[in-house]
């Protein structure tokens, strides 16, 4: 049942990480910070980030700050991030640090990062609050 959880949790945290990077590039916030990104919001490239989510959430299974769930996401949002600049980034073309696609790409990145470890890290504190079972 943890596992469950915890992929939940992750997919959860991917889903507003990417809700917020449509958004935020939809809308014109990343191109007017210097981020010259804004994806599309499609399903070939949301369900790739909500599975990646979710796979990075079992992490949350490692046995550190279990009571102090919103700083474990934090921490755990690092692994994600340096996938992100070490690896996708270039992968897409964009350069180390995705610094192709603007200076303030690593920072973009890494307030992307801290939104999905903390709604998942928010997502498991607030299951872990619900009854386990439906008393009659």
């Amino acid at each position: 049942m943890k596992i469950i959880k915890v992929i939940a949790a992750g997919m959860i945290g991917g889903a507003v990480n990417s809700l917020g990077i449509w958004l935020s590039g939809a809308v014109g916030i990343n191109q007017a910070l210097g981020f010259n990104m804004a994806p599309a919001l499609t399903a070939s490239w949301l369900m790739p980030r909500l599975i990646s989510s979710g796979l990075w959430g079992l992490l949350f299974l490692l046995p550190f700050w279990n009571c102090a769930l919103i700083k474990k996401g934090v921490v755990l949002s690092l692994g994600p991030l340096a996938l992100m600049l070490f690896m996708v980034f270039p992968k897409m073309g964009a350069g180390m640090l995705g610094m192709g696609l603007g200076t303030t790409a690593p920072l973009f990145a890494l307030v992307f990062s801290l939104i999905w470890g903390v709604t998942a890290a928010l997502f498991l504190k607030v299951i872990a609050h619900q009854p386990t079972e439906i008393k009659t």
